[in-house]
């Protein structure tokens, strides 16, 4: 089953034949892609291409990411698939994986956290807004696929987030620094559930580094 296929997938920004950078963008639980695309004026870079897809019925998967899998299958598998089709168009199209960006927050953090994980390869930016990898406690991610190739990966949450344990971000720092990515792992005293202003900047400085590289 692919809850997921079909939905729609919401574009804003540059246009994509026009753009230097490339950002997938998942929005979280009962959320909608407008709600995740609230975030690119916040960002203001006009050389952005946004891409942010609906997930079927504003959800993911049902549970909590920290559930035995099985329990949230098969929203996950079908969420990853959806990711892994607008990356393998955008490569199409002629961006570099370098010049994509992964962008969720809470539920979508924690899916784009995993398919960096289980879709490993040189991109543009990892930028897990209160998330981490998906698995019950317990879960050790032993086996490592591949290589994230220095990726700008960025984790950030609140130190007390009701939903996103802190230990799951420091487990999602170190399995992302043993895949050789560059992780940036920074835990908000007291923060809500939510993105601040110091996300937005990390962001930003992510994609003005893929804008000003050589090419």
């Amino acid at each position: 089953m692919q809850p997921h296929f079909g939905s729609p997938v919401v574009r804003a920004g540059a246009p994509l034949d026009g753009a230097v950078v490339a950002m997938i963008l998942i929005h979280g639980r009962n959320a909608s892609p407008a709600n995740i695309l609230d975030l690119l004026p916040r960002i203001g870079r006009l050389q952005v291409a946004a891409i942010a897809p609906a997930a079927a019925g504003g959800t993911w998967y049902p549970n909590s990411f920290l559930a035995p899998r099985e329990e949230n299958e098969p929203g996950i598998t079908s969420g990853l698939h959806v990711i892994e089709a607008l990356v393998t168009d955008l490569l199409s199209r002629g961006f570099r994986s370098t010049d994509i960006v992964l962008l969720g927050f809470s539920q979508g953090a924690c899916l784009c956290a995993e398919f960096a994980f289980r879709h490993p390869r040189a991109y543009g930016g990892v930028m897990v807004l209160s998330g981490g990898l998906i698995g019950p406690p317990g879960t050790t991610w032993d086996e490592l696929p591949g290589a994230l190739d220095e990726t700008p990966v960025f984790l950030g949450c609140s130190d007390v987030d009701p939903h996103i344990p802190a230990q799951r971000v420091r487990e999602s720092e170190a399995v992302f620094q043993r895949m050789g990515a560059t992780v940036t792992r920074r835990l908000y005293p007291g923060m809500g559930h939510t993105i601040n202003d110091d996300e937005i900047a990390v962001v930003r400085t992510v994609i003005d580094g893929i804008i000003n590289a050589p090419r």
